[in-house]
């Protein structure tokens, strides 16, 4: 990623608010998204609500982006299939989980993917202090652990948070090889087949149900097109650790989505935890924009 300093009379502050502004506004729609797609479980399954996700999510990409599919090399296809696989087997893996686990847990374990990666690509220690405060601020929402979860939820989650760690890095590298949004909509395609057999071996003609298409579209618009558009672009100008704690909103995010549309109840420990990931993710934006040498 260039320098900020290259790019003449650019504050400093307009370089990153900008992309930090993208990511809180994809997570607030993706977890919003994700309360829908719960709503929707009973009719379809969790693979059927997937399948309905990436496979409607990549009509829209690919009628709105109409990508160029000639000029590009072997690593560019390496990393658009990397990147639709990444996005496939986290969609999978998580709604797997939630439909074992509440949603505040599931998503406040597949957190720790991006938490974990934030701390391996970091090389500044206060990145790893933010990490770690965001860290703490998950353990707290979980209650202090998850033995009273399912077990086999809490492993998809876990999982989920693997693959949410691969797609950040193949999120960042879709978009440095296409332009605008085509690398996503073709990863969107990719990850849609990879899942329509698994959506149409549990759901069968139930995807093909006029109303539940229509609460598949509102899921795919709100926890994939949107979102995802977003945060390919912050990723263009955001570096992944600092992403990465950013991150760490999503489990507050997800609270409070849980709250509004499953009438999931905030607790004070609850609040408390969001106060330390929130904070957590200002630091290091904070530490990101020091690191812009001023504007002469």
């Amino acid at each position: 990623m260039p320098e900020a300093a290259t790019v003449p009379r650019v504050p400093a502050r307009s370089t990153r608010l900008g992309p930090v502004a993208l990511v809180v506004a994809g997570g607030l729609s993706v977890q919003f998204g994700s309360a829908v797609a719960v709503l929707l479980m009973p009719r379809a399954g969790a693979l059927g609500v997937v399948t309905l996700r990436l496979v409607l999510a990549a009509a829209v990409l690919l009628i709105v982006c109409r990508p160029k599919v000639r000029g590009y090399g072997r690593a560019d296809w390496g990393t658009v299939l990397a990147f639709g696989a990444a996005m496939a087997g986290m969609n999978i893996l998580f709604y797997q989980a939630a439909d074992r686990i509440p949603l505040g847990a599931a998503v406040t374990l597949e957190v720790l993917g991006p938490l974990i990666l934030s701390v391996i690509a970091s090389r500044r220690p206060a990145n790893l202090l933010w990490a770690g405060l965001a860290l703490g601020g998950v353990v707290l929402l979980s209650g202090g652990g998850f033995d009273r979860l399912d077990p086999v939820g809490a492993a998809f989650a876990l999982a989920a948070g693997a693959m949410w760690a691969a797609y950040i890095v193949f999120s960042a590298r879709t978009g440095r090889r296409f332009p605008q949004a085509d690398g996503l909509a073709l990863a969107m395609a990719f990850g849609a087949v990879l899942s329509l057999p698994l959506g149409i071996a549990e759901a069968g003609d139930t995807l093909l149900v006029p109303s539940t298409i229509g609460l598949g579209l509102a899921v795919a618009l709100m926890s994939s097109v949107l979102p995802y558009t977003l945060e390919l672009l912050a990723l263009r100008r955001l570096p992944a650790p600092t992403f990465a704690v950013l991150m760490s909103l999503e489990p507050a995010i997800a609270a409070t989505a849980g709250f509004l549309v499953l009438s999931q109840a905030l607790s004070m420990t609850d609040a408390l935890a969001i106060v330390l990931v929130i904070a957590a993710s200002m630091g290091a934006v904070r530490t990101q924009t020091r690191r812009i040498p001023p504007q002469g």
